[in-house]
């Protein structure tokens, strides 16, 4: 396995202009890569696990924006609450969901072998499931997979889950 990870190279060669994804992504890594530096003891690349990807997901909700209702506040499960409260802001499934496929790759190009790519484990899937589930019950927001309509063939598809607030809100981003 090759672990010589570079920080923020991209195979494939640079491009005069990075794509927005391109950059992002950039971002993205560079920020985990000095987070696990931050870490006591620092932490390399080359060893972090899926434990330390769901410590980084959790520190930052920190910077999130979105209003994830607590079970105690009146306004559990309303999705659009007549008052505020005091519940915390937290990252959004979607931003966290588009994060996390951007490091997966970020972390493949970079020399990780994608058989332990911690992006990619269960466990980070397993979170993001029950972070989905937790804010869609405090906004009182269903997510259910939605059928295409029918085409011309009489064949149905199903849409990918709703993926609201996609688009990344970190303040370092």
């Amino acid at each position: 396995m090759d672990k010589n990870f570079s920080e923020g190279s991209s195979s494939g060669g640079d491009p005069a202009t990075p794509s927005r994804y391109e950059s992002q992504k950039r971002r993205d890594w560079n920020t985990f890569g000095q987070f696990l530096k931050n870490q006591r003891p620092p932490m390399g690349l080359a060893h972090c696990n899926s434990n330390h990807v769901l410590e980084f997901l959790r520190y930052l909700d920190q910077f999130g924006k979105t209003k994830v209702h607590l079970q105690g506040c009146i306004f559990y499960g309303q999705p659009e609450p007549p008052a505020p409260c005091t519940c915390p802001l937290r990252q959004a499934w979607g931003s966290l969901d588009a994060l996390i496929g951007r490091l997966r790759a970020a972390y493949e190009e970079n020399g990780g072998s994608p058989e332990t790519n911690p992006f990619a484990s269960g466990a980070i899937r397993i979170y993001l499931k029950e972070v989905k589930e937790c804010q869609a019950k405090a906004r009182g927001i269903p997510y259910t997979k939605k059928k295409k309509k029918t085409s011309g063939h009489g064949n149905t598809t199903h849409d990918r889950d709703d993926q609201s607030n996609s688009s990344s809100s970190m303040p370092f981003s």
